[in-house]
């Protein structure tokens, strides 16, 4: 085995493995991954002390029969292990996006750069405003109004464009409507959102008038799944940058949209690489 490849390899695959900790766990599963041919380029494992919970993410080169090799593990391993392996490949990611453009024009641009092992079938909003941004990048955009509307009845409404995108993830690039526990249900760990904060910390409008007001000496961004409590999703990673006195409410703004957007892509990054783990409130992020 090597931690680095031996030339170019036919397919990547990623490991990931979850189960009661013991002796001798990473020999068996590295010798079944030996048995089939597999080459392990990238390898990290984690013990959580307070459940016994042993897990690993392994990234693989190799031409080997996936569920075989799965199965073989599972059998190896613990009762009860959670095994997945599948190919490393694109994943389809529907975003939705309201009248703020800069989180949705970094996902794009980064998107069109081939920075993010994604395709972005779609960008829905229930405001017109960034149709034309959007269009640029050739990507479909859906206009999807909210007004006059329950929030139940105008989340049907995105589903009826959402579902036939049959996305892996959603991300919520400034999105600032609040879902219902029914459409997060639907998606559990797949929606990611950006918060324009360093959580917990200042809620609702204006975060960075009340930021100012309070004097603070850092701002940041929190990128975290959605579930049913308003910002209180696993946090996947944040970021904070140093602010003075001398700067005003408008230029802590724009500092904020500069960071918001890099925890956002970094985030999703995280994400499409199958680098997240969740466990309960927590994750584990694996780099």
């Amino acid at each position: 085995m090597s931690g680095t490849a031996r030339g170019k390899s036919p397919a990547r695959h990623v490991l990931l493995v979850a189960c009661a900790d013991g002796p001798g766990l990473i020999h068996r599963i590295t010798g079944v991954l030996f048995r089939h041919g597999l080459n392990i380029v990238e390898n990290h494992e984690y013990v959580e002390k307070e459940s016994g919970t042993f897990t690993m993410r392994t990234e693989v080169d190799g031409d080997a029969p996936i569920a075989t090799v799965a199965e073989e593990l599972r059998r190896e391993l613990p009762k009860g292990a959670e095994v997945s392996l599948h190919a490393q490949t694109p994943k389809r990611v529907v975003v939705l996006a309201t009248k703020e453009s800069h989180c949705l024009g970094d996902l794009l641009l980064r998107h069109a750069a081939g920075e993010l092992a994604a395709t972005i079938p779609a960008v829905v909003s229930q405001y017109a405003e960034l149709a034309p941004l959007v269009k640029r990048f050739e990507i479909p955009f859906h206009h999807v109004p909210a007004e006059g509307l329950e929030r139940e009845a105008h989340e049907a409404e995105l589903e009826k464009v959402i579902v036939p995108y049959a996305p892996e993830y959603l991300v919520l690039a400034k999105y600032m409507r609040v879902l219902t526990p029914g459409f997060v249900g639907k998606y559990r760990n797949r929606i990611l959102n950006i918060h324009h904060s360093f959580l917990p910390a200042f809620v609702g409008k204006n975060p960075y008038a009340q930021a100012y007001a309070r004097g603070v000496k850092i701002i940041g961004a929190t990128a975290h799944f959605v579930n049913e409590a308003l910002d209180e999703g696993p946090i996947i990673t944040q970021s904070v940058i140093p602010v003075t006195h001398n700067q005003d409410a408008a230029t802590l703004a724009r500092a904020g949209r500069d960071v918001e957007k890099i925890v956002l892509s970094r985030a999703l990054r995280l994400l499409l690489e199958d680098r997240v783990i969740v466990r309960g409130q927590r994750t584990l992020v694996f780099e």
